[in-house]
């Protein structure tokens, strides 16, 4: 089901006497114009691209990319405001397509007698691949401007001919200064200051986790009660919870939390890591995701300079599946500070993707008949295992053979750092060197 605004459906002032007590805060504070929001330096500012687009008088289709309460929807009816164009509010999740048919029919009339229209779609991410491009042939004929809201990533959600004729501008949660602010603005409309002390007022802005509306919708929690001393942080956390932290774990939040854990652990940070893994179990992540993903790292970026990485982590699990949560948590935790505090190298796992890289080169290249097992007369007539050495019966244990197709230039694939036990690895692969060139 779609709303329809117009311009004049804006209200131009607060209401009095009962209506406004039966308004939320959120909305009785809404702004009136662009220089009323609060936060979005970025795209607001003087030289910012929403400033030049509308001194310009040259606006094109957008998509808002960014976190719930942070001003989707609050800047793109003030868009529609200062370009006079109509404004036309649907949402993805309850818009069918005989309904966007209705919208896009309107337009047209309305495109035909001289008004343009902005239709700003909420949760546009929501509409499959044919439904978005049902926008397309609008966005062209300059029927619509469309304006998209999206708290997930454009560029895994939305079709690549839509961000071509869109531009993604980014949206930023609310700092605590913007939020302070938007507080004042708050007791100024209340016409009272908030009950709350400078350490719990501190506690309420961090509650929102940089949701504009989140806040004000707990500031009309708190003006609803009556006490007659100001709340400490204790008595404020009693009577209020915190904000939801924003988390997906199948959304942009998700591969963008796991990518800080991972990076964390490459980086040698066990404070950093173990905070990243903590959030992700906030947010409601299984831990078995998390297991998994550990013993990646652990193969990844530690490999063969320590070993009992593998192994830890393998424990780890293992004791979570035993423990069960909460308590098998820490097992993870240990795992996660244990491979960050490992020496690191990558070089298997360069070496693996060279060998594959080789593998696809080579194609069907076969191995030299010499390392080939003989079983009948015909083979051993064909040359199989003619030749070979059994390096047990060499002196040293080492022929220094070719066992790579006799076509084929000898790569160096695997280098094994100057870290951890790699760095005697690296010491005996240097000794098969030097003995494979004196054999050969």
């Amino acid at each position: 089901m779609s709303d329809l605004f117009d311009n004049a459906d804006l209200p131009s002032g607060p209401p009095s006497g009962a209506g406004l007590a039966c308004r939320p805060l959120a909305d009785r504070l809404r702004p009136k114009t662009m220089s009323d929001v609060v936060g979005q330096s970025q795209l607001l500012g003087p030289e910012a691209p929403l400033s030049v687009m509308l001194s310009s008088g040259q606006l094109s289709s957008l998509i808002f990319w960014g976190p719930p309460g942070v001003g989707k929807t609050t800047m793109a009816r003030l868009l529609a405001r200062e370009t006079d164009l109509h404004f036309v509010q649907i949402s993805a999740i309850f818009t069918g397509v005989a309904e966007l048919k209705k919208v896009f029919e309107a337009a047209r009339i309305r495109h035909q007698n001289g008004y343009g229209t902005l239709l700003f779609v909420d949760e546009v991410h929501r509409f499959n691949k044919a439904q978005q491009d049902g926008f397309l042939p609008h966005m062209e004929d300059g029927t619509i401007l469309l304006v998209g809201a999206t708290t997930e990533n454009p560029s895994f959600e939305l079709n690549a001919a839509i961000l071509s004729r869109a531009q993604v501008l980014v949206l930023e949660r609310l700092t605590l200064a913007d939020l302070e602010l938007l507080c004042q603005r708050a007791e100024k409309e209340l016409d009272t200051a908030l009950p709350l002390t400078g350490e719990a007022r501190e506690a309420l802005l961090e509650m929102a986790d940089g949701d504009g509306r989140a806040l004000l919708n707990l500031i009309e929690q708190l003006t609803a009660w009556k006490v007659k001393a100001k709340l400490d942080v204790k008595a404020l956390s009693s009577r209020l919870m915190r904000r939801a932290a924003q988390y997906d774990k199948t959304g942009d939040a998700h591969y963008n939390l796991i990518s800080a854990l991972h990076k964390s652990v490459r980086g040698s940070d066990p404070d950093a890591a173990l905070y990243w893994f903590a959030r992700m179990l906030e947010g409601g992540e299984d831990p078995r995701y998390l297991a998994r993903r550990i013993i990646r790292m652990a193969v990844e970026d530690i490999g063969l300079a320590d070993p009992q990485a593998q192994a830890i982590c393998l424990q780890s699990w293992q004791t979570f599946e035993r423990l069960g949560s909460p308590e098998g948590e820490l097992a993870l935790a240990q795992a996660v500070t244990y491979l960050a505090l490992a020496p690191k190298s990558n070089a298997t796992y360069l070496a693996y993707k060279a060998a594959r890289v080789a593998a696809k080169q080579t194609g069907s290249e076969p191995p030299p008949k010499h390392i080939l097992n003989a079983p009948t007369s015909l083979m051993k007539d064909q040359g199989y295992g003619d030749g070979y050495a059994y390096d047990h019966d060499v002196e040293g244990g080492f022929s220094g053979q070719n066992y790579f197709p006799d076509t084929m230039k000898r790569p160096v694939l695997y280098q094994p750092v100057e870290r951890g036990f790699e760095r005697e690895l690296k010491k005996r692969l240097d000794y098969f060197v030097k003995q494979r060139g004196r054999k050969s």
